[in-house]
């Protein structure tokens, strides 16, 4: 049993560590676990189900940014969005011509899209209701523009900024999503590309997350993530390097003599390509005035918050892997 000076050292410890990586560290584990557990057990099941998971994520995902735009007076088309993305990705896996499948949904999307965004159709009071709790912890200016506030919108937006917002969310959240389930096409290695594509940028954050927080001092980008440093980047390079390896040396190890660079690149490539998506995420809620995406997850944030480096390395690693074969 700790004795009371040494639970409060404790509880001290762990509030000086949930102050520097700004989360609440034993929510994030507990979290992070039960999301491996998942992620795993469907990829261990089939990889249809992995398919589902990933719609299942990206519908919650484009509920956050409904959420997050109305608390300043945007409207996007979530149902329409829900209908296109589930029917993009699994004409993309299911289909024989992926990429062309893949890019014939995303331009039908686009057209849709646009066509609704100018109608802002609502379905009962749920919407309202999230975000008014949203703009319940954000700053003035996002509570006075919040359309939960000011019925039209149009008060303070013009129908292009609908628009503009929902051909946004259709390129951020179906067309990069579809490029995980493009990788799972080719090369016979479906588990092994889903494993590098979800658990590299993971692996990634959670390097630059200790890095950042024991050893960060230059930082890399104060005025959109203050808690950014340069030795975070360079943790996440090295953490998602080494997991890299270890997915190489299981799945390619006939290939070391020809390949050996390949994972070098991958994580380099991970670290800066995730990390300017953590930035852009960071950036998007410093727009609209609030903290986190959503409250989904417990001591991620929201579920954009946690995917936003894997939907944004999602093309570059499918493209290396197609490239070089593996």
């Amino acid at each position: 049993m700790m004795s009371t000076a040494q639970q409060h050292q404790t509880e001290d410890t762990l509030a000086q560590i949930n102050k520097r990586t700004g989360r609440n560290m034993p929510q994030a584990i507990a979290t992070s676990v039960i999301l491996i557990a998942v992620i795993v057990a469907c990829l261990l099941i089939s990889i249809d189900a992995f398919i589902v998971l990933i719609i299942a994520f990206m519908s919650l995902a484009l509920w956050e940014l409904r959420v997050d735009f109305a608390t300043v007076g945007l409207h996007i088309p979530v149902v329409l969005l829900w209908i296109c993305s589930t029917v993009t990705l699994l004409a993309t896996y299911y289909a024989h011509w992926h990429l062309v499948t893949a890019a014939l949904c995303i331009m039908i999307s686009l057209v849709l899209v646009v066509l609704f965004a100018t109608l802002k159709l609502n379905f009962g009071t749920r919407v309202s209701m999230a975000v008014a709790n949203k703009v319940a912890n954000t700053d003035a200016k996002a509570r006075l523009e919040s359309s939960f506030n000011h019925d039209r919108a149009e008060h303070f937006h013009s129908r292009f900024s609908h628009v503009a917002v929902s051909v946004f969310t259709v390129l951020y959240i179906p067309l990069l999503a579809s490029c995980i389930v493009i990788s799972l096409t080719f090369n016979n290695h479906p588990v092994a590309h889903a494993i590098t594509l979800v658990f590299l940028p993971a692996l990634s954050d959670t390097g630059g997350l200790l890095a950042g927080a024991w050893l960060g001092r230059h930082k890399l980008s104060p005025r959109i993530s203050p808690k950014k440093s340069v030795e975070g980047l360079i943790g996440s390079m090295l953490f998602a390097m080494a997991g890299a390896f270890a997915v190489f040396a299981v799945t390619y190890s006939d290939r070391w003599s020809t390949l050996w660079w390949v994972p070098i690149l991958t994580g380099i490539l991970v670290g800066v390509v995730g990390t300017f998506g953590d930035l852009c995420a960071s950036m998007l809620k410093r727009d609209i005035g609030i903290k986190d995406m959503g409250h989904l997850l417990e001591g991620h944030g929201g579920v954009i918050d946690r995917v936003d480096s894997i939907l944004l390395t999602a093309p570059f690693l499918t493209a290396l892997l197609w490239v070089t074969g593996m």
